[in-house]
């Protein structure tokens, strides 16, 4: 094992969408200094904030030598081999990476805030990691159990 570790959400909603986040994760294990360590079963969400098509997501746990900085360039190039692009805030997108645990590191720089913040708020993040996480410890936040219990009434179902 690799000395950080890292969770990650994957989401699409454009084109063949199981395919899109089952190959994002057979992208996330072939990173450099890095191993695919565990993934939730995927899930279908209605969008949050966003329109288009129901997404597809997953939460893969990692473990990797890479800093958070070079993880997140990272995966910002794998989102682009899948063809994301960024026409306005929240659009439909073919892959969405987002880094939502760096070991219990809480960052905040221009480029990356750590616990991703948002993801106290979405079933499509917590439900997949109480999946493969469920004793996880969120810096600064309650417990997940009281986590999940404040998002019970999102739109989520297990593929």
């Amino acid at each position: 094992m690799f000395g950080n570790i890292v969770y990650i959400g994957i989401g699409s909603n454009l084109g063949d969408a199981i395919e899109n986040v089952t190959a994002a994760m057979d992208s996330l294990g072939r990173l450099p200094d890095t191993r695919l360590e565990k993934t939730s079963s995927l899930y279908r969400t209605t969008p949050i904030d966003a329109d288009g098509d129901d997404y597809v997501n997953a939460v893969a746990m990692l473990s990797t030598g890479l800093s958070s900085g070079s993880l997140l360039d990272a995966l910002l190039q794998i989102e682009q081999t899948f063809g994301r692009q960024r026409p306005y805030r929240n659009a439909p997108r073919t892959l969405d990476l987002d880094m939502l645990l760096y070991n219990a590191d809480c960052i905040s720089t221009e480029r990356l805030t750590i616990p991703h913040p948002r993801m106290m708020e979405r079933a499509f993040v917590l439900i997949p990691l109480a999946e493969i996480a469920p004793d996880i410890a969120i810096p600064g936040q309650k417990p997940l159990s009281i986590l999940l219990e404040r998002v019970r009434n999102q739109g989520i179902h297990r593929i």
